[in-house]
């Protein structure tokens, strides 16, 4: 009985009604005047923080107010972000492919040519097939227009299709040839037989981007040109450029000797690699 009591007691305090009334202060008229219960305010209450709860859960998960809040990301820094991880991809792949040509010039440097992997459709096929073995039916005309050529540029490796010049590539010293390009043999250049201190020049213009003494090659010298090509020049007797020197075609860059200890008499040991392949030499070099 005492439980029932307090609880009816309980519920018509829930329920007694209070009158809320606004005066003027000055004139004590009644601006108006609300009715209400404990509950109709607990009700009130109740509703007004589910809202205001709401409202802000609103602004902000949907608004830009959300980026003021610590652990949120802004979309700008998302952005950027998305172009870091692009940029950063995109440096990946420009490192591997530089570590592969710095490994081919490595290979040069050395003069280990044996670990060098080939393409089979790549520049080798088309480097190791003889030139003049090819037999193109001309005309009278075309015969005397190729002569003229053939004596303006004589030996042309490469052509610029963007600005029409021609990339000439010069004989870097005059002489018989001992030792030939072998693919078989691994022997990924031309030995040109000439006497000790001959004038060694550079084949193209192009920057010195060796110019050291090595044991098993002597004096070297080797020079980066365009279009993504490389000459070395072994067995010098000495040397009269430097690292990181511009050299101009047929300028001396050594002078022809006997050093190092694959040399077996005064000769120059030359090579040309193309995008990090060897190529022959005399496909577009007269040394006569």
């Amino acid at each position: 009985m005492a439980q029932k009591k307090k609880e009816k007691k309980f519920a018509k305090k829930l329920l007694h009604k209070y009158r809320l009334v606004v005066l003027n202060e000055d004139t004590f008229e009644e601006r108006f005047a609300i009715k209400l219960t404990r509950l109709n305010v607990f009700v009130i209450v109740m509703l007004s923080a589910i809202i205001l709860i709401a409202g802000t859960t609103f602004l902000i998960a949907f608004t830009s107010l959300r980026e003021f809040i610590p652990g949120y990301s802004s979309a700008k820094l998302k952005k950027q972000a998305t172009e870091l991880n692009y940029k950063t991809d995109s440096l990946q792949q420009v490192i591997a492919l530089n570590e592969k040509y710095y490994a081919s010039i490595r290979r040069v440097l050395t003069g280990d040519v044996k670990t060098v992997e080939f393409n089979r459709d790549s520049i080798i096929d088309a480097a190791g097939k003889d030139m003049a073995a090819l037999k193109v039916a001309a005309s009278k005309e075309d015969s005397l227009l190729r002569e003229k050529v053939d004596k303006e540029d004589k030996y042309n490796l490469f052509e610029s299709s963007v600005s029409g010049s021609n990339f000439v590539l010069f004989p870097p010293v005059n002489g018989t040839i001992s030792e030939g390009y072998d693919l078989k043999t691994k022997h990924y250049a031309v030995d040109i037989v000439v006497a000790k201190d001959t004038p060694v020049k550079a084949t193209a213009d192009g920057t010195v981007i060796f110019a050291e003494w090595t044991a098993e090659t002597g004096y070297v010298v080797i020079i980066e040109h365009s279009q993504e090509l490389i000459s070395a020049y072994k067995h010098n007797a000495s040397l009269t450029k430097q690292q990181g020197d511009l050299v101009k075609a047929g300028e001396v860059i050594a002078m022809a000797g006997n050093s190092g200890e694959y040399s077996t008499g005064p000769h120059l040991h030359f090579e040309l690699w193309s995008k990090g392949y060897p190529i022959n030499p005399t496909n577009f070099i007269d040394f006569k």
